[in-house]
């Protein structure tokens, strides 16, 4: 799932959006017209859309209507359209607002930024030392991202979510691999090891997935 979908079809102003987006760390994708629009929507979502209104082809009031008809994604609408008339029916249609253009980056900016914070808070576990993005998928340290597996990530999400508990292995390797696996238990002796090669300034010595002996393991921020 991309963060942004900005869908604009002015070039110049696209791109410059697309830009000061990217620099504040979002996954950002730019559609030109209505239709490709819902494509790219339905087939990768999204996470916010940014919508002009005067589109090729089905207009943004189309656009909006029809992602919401199937999902309460965020919907900043932006458009030259100014009319107290327009205004009312974006947001009726749905818009979560209505911004005019021209606008100002930064206003957008920090209108983008309470919006991810209000509805995607909970996809963020931050604890001072990893900070582990559920949606996406990525864990990162010291802001860089960990080349993580799916089973490593999965791993390293249960820990951190149980962060101060001692967890059984066997209690790990079920959720992680599941009861009917194939996988031998010592394959989570196995991704503990690698996940700490990652994670720990010296991985022989653990400071945050600590072995409990005879039970499991428990990770410490």
């Amino acid at each position: 799932m991309i963060d942004i979908l900005v869908v604009e079809d002015n070039h110049e102003m696209a791109t410059l959006l697309c830009d000061f987006l990217k620099a504040e760390g979002y996954s950002v994708q730019n559609c030109i017209d209505g239709e490709s629009a819902l494509n790219t929507f339905e087939a990768e979502g999204a996470r916010l859309v940014i919508l002009d209104i005067m589109l090729p082809g089905l207009d943004g009031f189309t656009v909006c209507r029809k992602i919401r008809e199937n999902a309460n994604t965020p919907i900043i609408i932006v458009s030259a359209k100014t009319e107290k008339d327009d205004k009312l029916n974006g947001l009726i249609l749905g818009a979560d607002d209505y911004i005019e253009k021209p606008y100002d980056i930064d206003i957008l900016l920090a209108k983008i930024k309470g919006i991810f914070t209000r509805h995607y808070q909970d996809d963020v576990l931050y604890d001072g030392f990893l900070k582990i993005d559920k949606s996406k998928r990525i864990a990162y340290k010291e802001n860089t991202p960990l080349d993580l597996t799916q089973k490593e990530f999965d791993l390293l999400l249960i820990l951190a979510e149980n962060a101060g508990k001692t967890l059984n292995k066997d209690y790990l390797f079920n959720q992680i691999w599941g009861f009917d696996s194939f996988s031998e238990p010592q394959t989570l002796t196995v991704h503990i090891k690698w996940l700490r090669q990652k994670i720990e300034a010296n991985p022989k010595k653990p400071d945050h997935i600590v072995t409990v002996w005879g039970v499991g393991y428990r990770y410490e921020r």
